[in-house]
């Protein structure tokens, strides 16, 4: 579809050339246009950059001495003689970030150019309003994309006199305030998307006068109001998105539409009532009518389709099993149907849809231990958790498969071997099941590309595995909650995916096209959500409510890219490694519960981005840490039942220790009492002191008694005479 639609662009322009009018345009004055806009991109230092998607911008070749037509991204008119530009392509040309951003005003002087048809700036972080007169040149313009920037304000009245117009683009911006009612003089725009912004208003009749539309996309403003059915007559509509507004749509089912959709998405509209039949009628390709508040059973006649690539009714109340007819719909693509109130077992006819790559029936009430084989298909996405499936955990997802998730069910046994099949594996989820045994040993050598291994809440019992040090890429590891012992294994200091930080070049951020892939794991003594971009950003080690014992791996504090770190809930003893200091991504310790001894490490005043340290039920004793992020960690609570622990942020002060019971040595530990105190020198001082008035009176009488005595000397002088 992409590609058809680009050779209609292009075509189009190419006919709008011949039809061109050369006396509208003066080539000398584009050429000065442009070397001005060159000369304020260069003033303004604002960092030219080159693109992935597009040509690199090569500024350069915009000189006065060089054919402007050979300029980069310029596009002449070759047909006509004095070869006007037409075609402007200066999308994603500045680098992000960057110290200062241009603002809109920097377009001034390509306003000029009255012989453009397509002008592209879109991702360019162009900042404020749009001057209001500025479109008012450029009335032979067919293709405006202004999409992925940061013009704010109301969108210009005069931008809908553009009656060439047929393609505008302004998505992800910050427009506000109501679209304006000149928007019905562009009857001959085909596409027109305006998703991403803050308009509010109603719908306006005036987009009736729109006779060419073909895609409407107003997702995710502030519209209000009821869904006007006359949207339904304009016959050639194709594309239809509503989703995430504020708008009603109480007569879903009682329309009979003129227009013959391949895509409609109504989310979160307030849709009531049963599934539209008029919608079935149609064989429609994609449908999205999630978080709605759809319910019954989901018809069959749906599933005949062979048209329909995408199916998205999460978050309804529908109920009842689904239609044994499902795997019909060979051309399915994505099927997502969570949260909702479907029951009974999965029809082994979903094994026949050979295209489906995503499939969510996540949040109903499944159940059953049968499931279709989806052994020749192009599944990369699965999740089936929150059902109420039990037996063995099905491995029948095919090759190809990256994510899977099983958890919240009743599955039971061990870990099969044959789950190594599943090599392409990033993502494995089976929390909250009865999953037992040990964890084997092929788990460290078949997945290498893993990234996320869940298998919180289960049965799980011996020790970890020393090889798990093997995943390389893993970067979240939760086996809290199972009857784990033994020792936790250095080895687990040398996972990259938790030293160095991680990539977001992967399957979790390229499938959010089609919904909210996110992970539930225990944050600060609570289950929190991460959202698919912050899986992608954090690092997590949960290895709580276990029977680990002996003492901490320092090497864990190589793990330099960990967010969070939970080995509450153990046997574990001796002292918190003085290692922990270089973990400087951590937001999140908790060693609580267990039979750890010693003082804090002063390390821990490295620990920046630290908001929460949970200690308590120790046997910790000492100072507590005074500097940087530690002095804010001032909740009693974490700190509570260790005997020794002292501080102003525990709200209890440290007792003083006389110098004779210092030792000699403990200056040379980072982990000790200073030797040194202003209140042991006092004490110091003035004993001292006694001591030398005391030692000097005696000293004096000695030396008085024994001193010779003139008189006395002279008169035992003369007797002896």
């Amino acid at each position: 579809m992409a590609k058809s639609t680009s050779f209609i662009i292009y075509f189009i322009i190419f006919l709008s050339t011949l039809s061109y009018n050369p006396a509208l345009s003066c080539p000398q004055h584009h050429k000065l246009a442009l070397l001005q806009f060159k000369s304020i991109v260069l003033a303004g230092n604002y960092n030219v950059k080159s693109s992935l998607i597009v040509p690199e911008f090569n500024l350069d070749s915009w000189n006065s001495s060089s054919d402007r037509c050979r300029w980069d991204r310029v596009l002449c008119d070759s047909l006509s003689s004095s070869k006007p530009v037409i075609v402007l392509n200066l999308s994603m040309i500045f680098q992000y970030p960057t110290p200062k951003y241009p603002t809109a005003g920097i377009l001034a002087p390509l306003f000029r150019i009255n012989s453009l048809i397509r002008l592209d700036v879109s991702y360019n972080y162009l900042q404020g309003e749009i001057p209001v007169n500025i479109f008012s040149n450029l009335t032979q313009l067919v293709y405006l994309d202004l999409s992925y920037n940061a013009f704010n304000g109301s969108i210009p009245p005069q931008l809908f006199s553009l009656q060439n117009l047929q393609y505008l683009y302004m998505r992800d911006n910050s427009f506000s305030g109501p679209i304006p009612m000149e928007i019905g003089n562009l009857y001959k725009i085909s596409v027109l998307v305006l998703s991403n912004n803050r308009l509010s208003g109603e719908i306006l009749k005036s987009i009736k006068k729109m006779g060419w539309l073909e895609q409407l996309y107003l997702k995710n403003n502030s519209l209000y109001g009821e869904i006007p059915a006359w949207l339904f007559d304009v016959k050639g509509l194709k594309q239809l998105h509503l989703g995430g507004n504020k708008l009603k749509w109480n007569n879903s089912g009682r329309i009979t539409p003129k227009c013959s959709l391949s895509l409609l998405i109504l989310q979160s509209c307030g849709i009531t009532g049963s599934f539209p039949q008029w919608l079935i009628e149609m064989d429609i390709e994609y449908i999205n009518l999630s978080d709605n508040n759809l319910l019954g059973s989901l018809p069959s006649r749906l599933f005949e389709s062979q048209n329909l690539r995408v199916l998205i009714l999460s978050g309804n109340n529908f109920s009842g099993e689904l239609p044994v007819n499902i795997g019909n719909t060979h051309t399915i693509q994505v099927l997502v149907l969570a949260r909702n109130n479907f029951s009974g077992s999965l029809p082994e006819s979903m094994s026949n849809i050979r295209d489906l790559y995503t499939l969510d029936l996540s949040e109903n009430n499944f159940s059953g231990d049968k499931f279709p084989k989806f052994y020749e298909s192009y599944l990369i996405y699965a999740d089936l958790s929150s059902n109420k499936f039990y037996g063995a955990p099905p491995l029948s997802f095919g090759r190809l498969i990256k994510v899977l998730k099983l958890g919240q069910n009743n599955f039971s046994g061990r870990l099969h071997v044959n789950l190594t099949d599943l090599s392409f594996l990033e993502h494995l989820d089976l929390h909250n099941n009865n999953i037992v045994g040990e964890l084997p040993y092929f788990l460290t050598q078949a997945f290498p590309l893993l990234q996320v291994l869940i298998l919180r809440n289960n049965s799980l019992e011996g020790s970890i595995p020393n090889g798990l040090s093997n995943l390389k890429d893993l970067r979240i590891l939760d086996l809290s909650s199972n009857n784990l012992v033994g020792n936790i294994p250095p080895e687990l200091g040398n996972l990259m995916g938790m030293i160095e930080m991680p990539y977001t070049n992967n399957v979790l951020i390229n499938l959010t096209i089609v919904q909210n892939i996110s992970v539930l794991v225990n944050w600060k003594d609570s289950m929190r959500f991460l959202p698919s971009i912050t899986i992608s950003l954090y690092s997590l080690l949960d290895l709580s409510k276990n029977q680990f014992s002996g003492e901490i791996p320092p090497s864990l504090g190589e793990l330099k890219s960990l967010k969070s770190l939970n080995i509450s809930y153990n046997h574990l003893s001796g002292q918190i490694p003085a290692s922990f200091g270089k973990l400087k991504s951590m937001e999140n310790l908790d060693l609580s519960h267990n039979k750890i001894s010693g003082k804090i490490p002063e390390t821990f005043v490295n620990l920046y981005q630290l908001s929460r340290l949970n200690v308590r039920n120790n046997r910790l004793t000492g100072h507590f840490p005074i500097g940087s992020q530690m002095n804010t960690l001032n909740n009693p609570d974490d700190y509570a039942n260790n005997s020794g622990l002292c501080g102003m942020q525990i709200g209890l002060p440290c007792p003083m220790i006389p110098p004779l019971e210092l030792s000699p040595t403990s200056s040379q530990s980072e982990d000790k009492e200073p030797w040194f105190s202003w209140e042991a020198a006092a004490i110091g001082y003035a004993i001292g002191l006694i001591l030398v008035v005391a030692s000097a009176y005696f000293a004096g009488f000695l030396s008085t008694t024994n001193k010779p005595h003139p008189l006395r000397d002279r008169r035992l002088h003369q007797g002896r005479m």
